[in-house]
């Protein structure tokens, strides 16, 4: 009964300060320890260490406000180990669902450490480097454009796929291919957007810069189809020299991931793994990939977090 009752929140919460202790016990002794005390909450402490681990990972913070974010995180560390005496107290660090999210978030940031270890080996891209990608990726660029978007997911069959792409192509605007849709019984759901190329995936920016104002563009979807509808753009190019910082970055973080996939890779050459039970039974055939000129659309009004990642992410 007692583990049937654990808060979600309780269980995130021990695993954030294990997290942290983890972090926070690589250095010190515990008379540095006791000269940075910020805090004694019952019997035990909060330090200076803590309090400034937390900082570090709030990017933007202004010196002049170091002073006013430090004793915010403070107050906010102290109800952290109320919470945690509290449940402590309860033994919910001794549930086993509480013990597994511990262990997946060492797993976790050791797993992190190790790629950010490999990452430091990596050089920057040169100036040459970043002029090429530069001139490579026009629609990124000196071609760069603000699209206003519109986007239909549609549900639908195989065997429907025909006749919806024929009266997409017969009508003469968005309102009358949705009351076809209407008048055919399909079921759809509709948005919009205006995105930058940038914020719009790496593997779609070049198909969609092709796309002039009231252009479609049809493709499978889990569902059905997705039809995206380019009501209208506007030119707005970006220099070279205003993207360089943008373009070095993301040819670093390119390459880190390169080494770590390489490093990953020698990894499995080098070990015996061993696939137990119903994993040790060939994968099943994966799905039929839509070819590169049918490769899905973006969600026009939202752009989940992978594909956002996938961007420039020019300012």
């Amino acid at each position: 009964m007692a583990n049937r009752l654990i808060h979600p929140r309780a269980s995130q919460l021990l695993v954030a300060v294990a997290a942290a202790a983890m972090l926070a016990a690589c250095g010190g002794d515990k008379g540095d320890k006791a000269s940075q005390t910020a805090a004694k909450v019952n019997k035990e402490e909060i330090t200076v260490h803590q309090i400034n681990f937390v900082l570090q990972r709030q990017p933007g913070l202004k010196p002049e406000q170091a002073e006013a974010a430090s004793r915010q995180v403070l107050e906010r560390l102290v109800d952290q180990e109320l919470a945690v005496q509290k449940g402590q107290e309860l033994k919910l660090d001794r549930d086993p669902r509480v013990v597994q999210q511990i262990e997946a978030a060492k797993r976790e940031i050791v797993a992190r450490a190790y790629a950010e270890r490999i990452g430091e080996g990596v050089a920057k891209p040169s100036s040459e480097d970043i002029t090429k990608y530069y001139n490579d990726k026009p629609a990124l660029f000196k071609e760069r454009r603000i699209y206003s978007l519109q986007e239909l997911q549609i549900e639908a069959k195989p065997e429907q796929f025909e006749a919806i792409r024929a009266k997409l192509a017969a009508s003469k605007s968005l309102n009358e291919f949705a009351e076809y849709l209407k008048s055919a019984e399909l079921r759809f759901n509709g948005n919009q957007a205006v995105r930058a190329a940038e914020q719009l995936p790496l593997a779609s920016v070049d198909a969609i810069s092709r796309m002039k104002d009231g252009d479609s563009m049809v493709s499978p979807s889990p569902a059905g189809l997705t039809v995206l509808f380019l009501v209208g753009s506007r030119s707005q190019p970006v220099d070279e020299a205003r993207a360089r910082p943008a373009i070095e970055a993301f040819l670093l973080n390119q390459r880190k991931a390169e080494a770590v996939q390489k490093d990953i890779k020698a990894l499995r050459d080098s070990s015996k793994i061993e696939y137990v039970g119903k994993f040790a039974q060939p994968a099943p055939a994966a799905p039929v990939q839509p070819s590169a000129s049918e490769a899905p659309a973006p969600a026009a009004s939202g752009l989940d977090h992978d594909a956002i990642s996938k961007g420039m992410g020019l300012k």
